[in-house]
């Protein structure tokens, strides 16, 4: 049995109330390390749910409390963690690289998973500065822009076996998933539709940094005859929505560090037709769960041969590759490298001493 810390960002619950991707990871983690017979504690919000003990931070999320100094809570919880890590054989930080000015004097375990996109100029000289930092990319094509990075596993999202159910795919449209933002290119997705002659159906949400682009750039799309949109969605209708759809549209305009939509349609059975940028080759299989194209010509041709994808074999990838299980093993043989390693360098320094 491992004791181990895992530290989430505060501005959102655990798992998030709303959007938020990485909190989300941050709780099925968490719950299948109890599950595997591990001790976890969370600090995290306050009004996060878990089976962990929780150290709460913050007596909510403070995106939802609209707090004007987010860094106060982050420096708070960075000192419960500091003030408690001899509890733990190891920390697994959720928050970038706060933590690696203290956690390098402190010299405890950690390991930091990079949740995000790292192709930002300031990251280089940062990553170059803390090379000792041991951090875990969440595909294999993250890591590309930061390689001097300290890179000591890959470990993909998962989710909970039981969150979603194989659908059978009879509702005659396509899906899309995700925000109006210019990466995520929903108007690809309608075109891809039209031309494919379908009918698509779009739960996405607005966030205020992208509202500007949606009323330019897409509110006219949705009022085409082929297009519903539906808002956001919860578990519950979204594995509705992606359980009768006929393929999910992924047509992405960025380097994706990894793409949860992506694996909530494999657990529905449901294949993806996306664009070949960032984690896309290595979560989908091109002719087996889904097809990888370069241009909305192809993305619609695909739908053509859309048949020709088995919906078990979508559904038998997420079992074997990326349910929470899965992911929780994958991290517990990092941990146990991690502190392997630890021990090791502590007999070479024993044996330094004697000589």
């Amino acid at each position: 049995m491992l004791r181990i810390a895992q530290i989430a960002p505060l501005f959102e619950s655990v798992p998030p109330k709303l959007y938020g991707g990485t909190e989300r990871v941050v709780a099925y983690l968490t719950d299948e390390l109890i599950n595997l017979g591990h001790e976890v504690t969370l600090f995290a919000s306050g009004d996060s749910q878990t089976r962990a003990k929780l150290v709460a931070i913050t007596p909510e999320a403070l995106r939802l409390k609209n707090s004007t100094d987010q860094m106060a809570g982050h420096i708070l919880q960075l000192q419960e963690v500091i003030d408690r890590a001899h509890e733990f054989d190891l920390l697994h930080f959720h928050t970038d690289y706060l933590h690696f000015p203290v956690s390098r004097l402190g010299k405890w375990k950690t390991i930091t998973t990079l949740h995000g996109r790292l192709d930002i100029p300031e990251l280089k000289p940062l990553y170059r500065k803390f090379r000792d930092m041991p951090v875990v990319s969440i595909s294999g094509s993250q890591r590309n822009p930061l390689l001097i990075a300290n890179w000591v596993g890959t470990v993909y999202h998962g989710l909970p076996a039981n969150l979603y159910t194989q659908g059978p795919g009879d509702g005659g449209y396509v899906a899309f998933i995700g925000r109006f933002s210019p990466e995520k290119r929903a108007d690809r997705a309608i075109e891809i539709a039209r031309l494919a002659n379908m009918k698509i159906k779009i739960a996405a949400k607005i966030d205020k940094a992208d509202q500007r682009y949606f009323e330019k750039e897409i509110r006219h799309l949705l009022a085409q005859p082929h297009v519903e949109y539906l808002g956001e969605v919860g578990e519950a209708e979204k594995n509705e929505l992606l359980g009768h759809a006929k393929a999910l549209l992924f047509p992405i305009d960025w380097p994706e560090p990894f793409g949860m939509v992506m694996i909530e349609a494999l657990a529905c059975g449901t294949p993806v037709i996306a664009f070949n940028h960032g984690s896309v080759p290595e979560v989908i299989e091109h002719g087996k769960t889904g097809f990888i194209v370069n241009s909305v010509e192809k993305a619609a041709e695909a739908l053509q041969a859309i048949h020709l994808i088995n919906r078990d074999d979508c559904r038998e990838t997420f079992e074997k590759r990326f349910s929470a299980t899965v992911m929780a093993q994958n991290y517990v043989q990092l941990y146990k490298q991690m502190l392997h390693r630890q021990q090791e360098g502590a007999g070479m320094l024993s044996l330094t001493y004697k000589k």
